[in-house]
């Protein structure tokens, strides 16, 4: 079994609220990714970009503070001082808030690419 730092009730409402959180902060190109199939390291991988190195940091301070408010934190937050890419690791899903050229560079979505897009399911 996976580490995890959520155990919530509802892991949805969780990605849901990150969701509401990134396109509050007017996050660009926002996307869900389900896991569960082709990883055995998290169930999801939330990944968004900015327009600015403030924008990511706004970004995932935001998330990081709407789940500390309802009790949740994360096992690990990576990249916050560059603000270039910002991990963030709740160990159900992991959240990615990068700027556009570092988001390019590393393509995750093509990493994932058999991962299924449940973006539109958890869109407000």
């Amino acid at each position: 079994m996976r580490a995890t730092a959520t155990n919530p009730p509802d892991v949805r409402q969780r990605l849901r609220d990150v969701v509401a959180v990134a396109q509050d902060r007017k996050a660009i190109d926002l996307k869900v990714l389900r896991l569960e199939e082709v990883s055995d390291f998290t169930d999801f991988f939330i990944v968004c970009s900015a327009r600015s190195d403030r924008q990511v940091g706004a970004i995932a301070d935001g998330i990081v503070r709407r789940l500390r408010d309802q009790g949740v934190r994360p096992l690990h937050v990576e990249g916050a001082r560059a603000a270039r890419w910002v991990l963030i690791d709740y160990g159900d899903f992991v959240i990615h808030v990068f700027d556009a050229e570092t988001r390019a560079y590393y393509g995750l979505e093509r990493l994932w690419a058999d991962a299924p897009d449940v973006t539109a399911e958890l869109r407000g």
